[in-house]
């Protein structure tokens, strides 16, 4: 796999289309309406958040995939999260998806809806219709563009989250795979906990392309968490248009380079993700090595990455290990404490559950790092994981204080 160049954008892949415009949502003139938009009818798979409450955007884009039809495009606006508003919050995305369709010429149900930002509000779809045709008049494979889209999906986010990737198939054809991303806060992993949004120029079978996302997204956009909080309108999507020429199945070594492809772009996300964090001056990687199980192994990292003290410390770079032992102790995980062993960045600051032998000057020296990694071995067994975080620092209640204001 090789990256396609140093700068990554959603229309990369061959016959995508992307715009990003402002259609006065935020209400200061930055762009938050986009769409991306694939030249032929793709195939499509998603993931979404397990949050029993879903917003409306969500339930109609649910709603469509589960019919098994192929789609043309997905429009996202930002600040409105068109959830807990009742009925007219799906007619509301009805409007919108029947009114981008009018745009592009083609049927409703071939368009996805996704909305994120406030929940509880609703949407003022008129500000939106009206920007459609501005919006799908403005659409092109040009970088600009495309940038235009990531950022106007945007709302908490400090920086964009794109990326790509090339691979070369058996038979030399070359197939692209591009994704952009948003989040930064109440995110918290069960299936997908952002919006992420794929594509890709190869022909793929829809149950295995299922397949690959739902693996892809388990150990990367599922090992994230910035507050512990899950929200309603997320999702994950991958469209594939084949109009590179070429296909992949299942069982075939291409197959096994599509998904190791899609997994590693996902991972670049997630960890993108964790590192722009709400108010986040740090990047943390929980890792825990030697557990009982697999799911010993996955409610330790939780645990860690969760805790408000962790990560406190970690901002006041602080190497507070027992802070680290007393949410492996209330984890829920199976394991003699006696036996822990626990690394911050590397250095060993403690040994079979106490006080290693190491200088605190040297710990504070490495916690002044923008990338801190929390290791953690058990010598319980053979499971690993890992998970991404950030630290919480006082921007983050600022935010979050006044995110409706």
């Amino acid at each position: 796999m090789e990256n396609e160049s140093i700068e990554s954008y959603i229309t990369m892949p061959k016959g995508f289309k992307a715009a990003g415009i402002a259609c006065g949502l935020k209400g200061n003139g930055s762009l938050d309406l986009n769409i991306l938009e694939s030249d032929i009818p793709a195939t499509v798979a998603g993931v979404y958040t397990s949050n029993i409450v879903k917003g409306h955007s969500l339930q109609r884009t649910i709603d469509v995939i589960s019919k098994g039809n192929p789609v043309r495009a997905v429009i996202v606006n930002a600040r409105n999260a068109n959830a807990c508003v009742g009925r007219c919050g799906y007619e509301d995305a009805e409007l919108i998806a029947g009114s981008a369709a009018g745009s592009i010429g083609c049927k409703s149900d071939e368009i996805l809806t996704a909305s994120t930002g406030v929940i509880g509000i609703r949407l003022p779809a008129e500000l939106v219709i009206s920007g459609i045709p501005s919006l799908v008049s403005s659409m092109s494979s040009e970088p600009e563009d495309a940038h235009n889209a990531e950022r106007a999906m945007m709302t908490t986010d400090t920086m964009p989250k794109e990326v790509s990737a090339t691979i070369t198939l058996a038979d030399g054809k070359e197939v692209t795979i591009a994704g952009m991303a948003k989040g930064s806060g109440m995110i918290c992993p069960n299936l997908a906990t952002m919006i992420g949004l794929f594509t890709t120029d190869c022909a793929i079978d829809r149950d295995f392309l299922s397949k690959c996302l739902s693996k892809a997204v388990s150990h990367t956009f599922n090992r994230v968490s910035v507050d512990g909080d899950t929200s309603v309108c997320d999702m994950v999507l991958v469209l594939a248009n084949g109009a590179s020429g070429a296909s992949i199945t299942a069982g075939i070594e291409d197959a096994d380079l599509f998904e190791e492809a899609l997994t590693s772009l996902s991972l670049d996300l997630a960890k993108m993700i964790a590192s722009d964090g709400e108010g986040a001056s740090k990047f943390i990687e929980v890792e825990v090595t030697g557990a009982a199980s697999e799911a010993d192994a996955k409610l330790i990292v939780s645990a860690v990455a969760k805790s408000p003290l962790c990560k406190t410390a970690i901002f006041g770079e602080d190497a507070n290990w027992g802070r680290i032992l007393t949410a492996l102790g209330y984890s829920g995980a199976k394991f003699d404490p006696n036996k822990v062993d626990c690394y911050l960045c590397g250095l060993e600051v403690c040994r079979d559950g106490a006080a290693a032998d190491y200088s605190e000057d040297e710990a504070a020296e490495l916690m002044k790092a923008h990338d801190i990694n929390i290791s953690l071995v058990l010598h319980e067994g053979e499971y690993s994981d890992r998970m991404f975080t950030c630290d919480f620092t006082y921007d983050y209640v600022k935010i979050n204080g006044s995110y409706r204001s």
